[in-house]
C-alpha cells in the first residue's frame, strides 16, 4: 500500500497522493483497497478534518489497470467504492491531469474539485466495452447535465479544463503549481468549523441528492428539526462564535 499511495497530514488536513506515475495512476485492485483502507481511517481519526485526493504527475488518474481488468484480476466497479459515499469527512479533489473513466469516477466521488490547468477530464467505458459502475451515470449528470454527460460518454472525447470550468464540473482551475496549495488552503477553511456539524451538513446533502426534489425539501425539513431539537445545535457556541463568523464575513466582501 505505501508504494502505491502517500499520505502527507499537515494539521487538520490530509494530503493523499496517488502514487503509482509510471502507469498514470491506474487503478490496480491494491491501489483501490488502499485507498479505501486509508480514506477510512482518516474519517475516523478525530485529528482529520478534511482530505485533499491528488495524484502524483502527470495524471490524476486512468481509470481501472487495464492489464489487471484484461487478466481478470482487476477489483472494476463491483469491488465497492475507493471512497464511501456516506464519508463524514470532506474530500477535495485537486486534479492535477487526466480523470479518465474509473478515474472521472473517483474525481466525481469528491465534495467538490479544484483543477489544474492541465486537468483534462474523459469518459471512455463505452470505448473500452465496459459499462461504470462507481456512479459515473448518477454523479455526472448531476455536475454537468444529461445531455452533456451523454455527449461525453458517447464519444469518449476529452473536456480540458477550461470548458470543465463552464460547465460546472470543477470550482476552480489554478496555475499547476499552485493547485495542491489552493486545495490545501480551502481545505483549512473546512477545517475551522466544528466537524460534527460538517459532517452533518454533507451527509444531509447526499441525502437530499438521493431522493427525488419534492422528498428532498421534507428529508431536509426532517433532518433540520432534528439537528435543533436533539442536540445538534449548540446555542451556547452559536452566540460564542457569531463575533467571528460576522468579521469573517467582512473580511471577504
Amino acid at each position: 500500500m505505501h508504494d502505491v499511495l502517500h499520505v502527507d497530514i499537515d494539521g487538520s488536513v490530509a494530503t493523499v497522493w496517488l502514487n503509482r506515475p509510471q502507469v498514470r495512476n491506474a487503478l490496480s485492485a491494491l491501489l483501490i483497497g488502499g485507498l479505501r483502507e486509508t480514506i477510512a481511517s482518516l474519517d475516523a481519526s478525530a485529528d482529520v478534518g478534511a482530505i485533499v485526493l491528488t495524484g502524483v504527475d502527470p495524471a490524476f488518474c486512468a481509470g481501472l489497470d487495464l492489464s489487471e481488468v484484461a487478466s481478470g484480476s482487476g477489483g472494476g466497479g463491483g469491488a465497492g467504492l475507493p471512497i464511501p459515499a456516506d464519508l463524514g469527512t470532506p474530500v477535495i479533489g485537486a486534479i492535477n491531469g487526466p480523470a479518465v473513466t474509473g478515474g472521472l469516477e473517483l474525481a466525481l466521488m469528491c465534495d467538490f474539485l479544484i483543477a489544474s490547468e492541465r486537468a483534462s477530464f474523459a469518459d471512455t467505458h463505452a470505448r473500452v466495452g465496459i459499462l461504470p459502475g462507481w456512479g459515473l451515470t448518477v454523479e455526472l449528470p448531476r455536475s454537468i447535465g444529461v445531455r452533456r454527460a451523454r455527449q461525453m460518454s458517447f464519444t469518449g472525447n476529452y473536456v480540458a479544463a477550461d470548458q470543465a470550468l463552464e460547465w460546472g464540473l470543477v470550482n476552480e482551475v489554478v496555475p499547476h503549481g499552485s493547485l495542491v496549495g489552493r486545495a490545501q488552503a480551502v481545505a483549512a477553511d473546512v477545517v475551522g468549523i466544528d466537524s460534527g456539524t460538517i459532517a452533518a451538513m454533507k451527509r444531509l446533502y447526499w441525502a437530499t441528492s438521493s431522493v427525488a426534489p419534492g422528498e428532498a425539501y421534507t428529508v431536509e425539513r426532517e433532518v433540520n428539526r432534528s439537528w435543533m431539537d436533539r442536540g445538534g445545535f449548540d446555542r451556547a457556541s452559536f452566540v460564542a462564535r457569531r463575533a467571528d463568523i460576522e468579521a469573517r464575513g467582512s473580511s471577504q466582501l
